[in-house]
């Protein structure tokens, strides 16, 4: 009897914790300089050819600090699919500070934000690079100290 206990204690334990991670295919952040974020500089993000196919959702990260001066911050987002050379562009308008200027994201000094993007439909073998800049009028950004993008399985 604690024989089986034990054992679905350790299969629910083993759910648990590969249910948190999610279907993530890909995820990883880039740094920007604090000091300033500068229209020009682009991000890539190179995803390597897929195992499989299908449709997955498709998500941009943001941390900033306190010394970011808007409320909003306004990116674009060109996912170009290889070997096709289709290219998807998104403008993502990331609402940060809402009118009581309270944050929207979670974090004390730094703050995280999640926004959805438009989901992507990949081939197996297909690989995607991500281009990310932001689309102030104002040249540098302050206060952004990285940028993510994520893929899960749908």
């Amino acid at each position: 009897m604690r024989k089986n206990i034990f054992t679905i204690l350790i299969i629910t334990t083993m759910t648990v914790m590969t249910s948190c991670t999610g279907n993530k295919v890909y995820d990883k952040y880039q740094h920007t300089p604090v000091s300033g974020w500068e229209k020009n500089d682009t991000l890539k993000f190179e995803i390597p050819k897929m195992n499989v196919g299908g449709v997955f959702a498709a998500n941009l990260g943001l941390r900033i600090n306190g010394s970011y001066p808007f409320m909003g911050l306004t990116l674009i987002v060109d996912q170009t699919v290889y070997p096709s050379h289709l290219t998807k562009s998104d403008t993502i308008n990331c609402q940060l500070i809402d009118k009581n200027g309270n944050s929207k994201g979670l974090g004390v000094s730094y703050y995280q934000y999640n926004f959805d993007i438009d989901k992507v439909s990949l081939n197996k073998g297909d690989s995607l690079v991500v281009s990310i800049r932001h689309n102030m009028k104002r040249e540098i950004l302050p206060g952004i100290s990285d940028i993510g993008y994520s893929l899960s399985a749908h």
